[in-house]
């Protein structure tokens, strides 16, 4: 008995990729581009499996997504400006996250990738010492270039010390990335790199959502010393400042008890202290009238 088999034209796979967009677009708040320009598919499905149950990565055409957007446009007009960025290579992130907390994430969870020639080292990169199941050879002159000390036990090449032998931002040599290949040693980050995103009708550009986190801490700390040295000159009682308005009080009401020589209890031992200090400053300088 044959099996009959039907096969789905292009176009009709086109338009259930078309409607999976649109779908997406509407089910999660925040979608972001990113862009994938050299990354592996491999790699790809390595990052997507980091972010299952966070985020949901689609790849598609930009002429796909530019007719989903076209379509939605109707329940969501501001869509049409994130058309603007739909050029290269492209993923496309949903989510119901922030599109801020969206952009941290996808920038810490990166994949480890082989270098290529002409790469630039994203950390100081080190060879291990210990034995690196090669056998001696024409290799040991590349050990010898990127000054890597060698020793050869049992017929293998042993790196004697761990070896730094990129610095973070170095260009990374044809040889570098050769021995490094053959140690099995993946000294590149790769990720999404997101270009824009859509959050409840807001477009957010790269240098948006790239916050530098500990500058901004700096900031909100000096913000809130500020208020609060302000709050304590004007005399502006806060939860925060109440304590130290207290004590303000204190110090100012003991300091006024002691210049207007008032006898009461908490300045009476203030007092005496200041009428000795006087009284011995006096008889210093009454022998020399006399």
């Amino acid at each position: 008995m044959k099996t009959l088999s039907f096969q789905v034209s292009p176009r009709a796979r086109k338009e259930a990729l078309v409607k999976t967009l649109m779908d997406l677009l509407e089910k999660y708040r925040v979608v972001a581009i990113a862009d994938v320009t050299g990354l592996r598919a491999n790699q790809f499905q390595r990052l997507r499996m980091k972010l299952r149950g966070i985020a949901e990565v689609k790849m598609a055409k930009n002429t796909l997504m530019r007719i989903a957007i076209e379509r939605l446009l109707d329940k969501k007009p501001e869509l049409k400006k994130l058309a603007e960025y739909l050029t290269g290579s492209n993923a496309f992130v949903f989510t119901n996250e922030s599109a801020f907390a969206l952009y941290m994430l996808l920038e810490r969870n990166k994949v480890s990738a082989k270098a290529k020639p002409g790469d630039k080292a994203s950390k100081d990169i080190y060879i291990p010492a210990g034995n690196t199941g090669l056998p001696p050879g024409p290799i040991l002159s590349m050990f010898k270039m990127l000054k890597v000390p060698t020793r050869i036990e049992e017929g293998s090449i042993y790196v004697s010390k761990d070896t730094l032998v990129l610095k973070k931002g170095e260009v990374i040599s044809r040889e570098a990335a050769d021995l490094l290949s053959k140690l099995g040693i993946e000294p590149i980050e790769v990720g999404l790199k997101v270009k824009t995103a859509y959050e409840d009708g807001l477009i957010l550009t790269e240098q948006d959502l790239a916050l530098d986190l500990e500058a901004y801490k700096g900031q909100l700390a000096e913000a809130y010393s500020n208020a609060l040295r302000l709050s304590i000159a004007v005399t502006y009682p806060t939860v925060d400042n109440a304590e130290l308005l207290l004590a303000k009080a204190q110090s100012e009401a003991w300091n006024l008890a002691v210049n207007a020589a008032l006898p009461v209890k908490e300045a009476v031992e203030m007092l005496l202290q200041r009428a000795e200090a006087e009284a011995r400053a006096l008889e210093a300088i009454l022998p020399k009238a006399s």
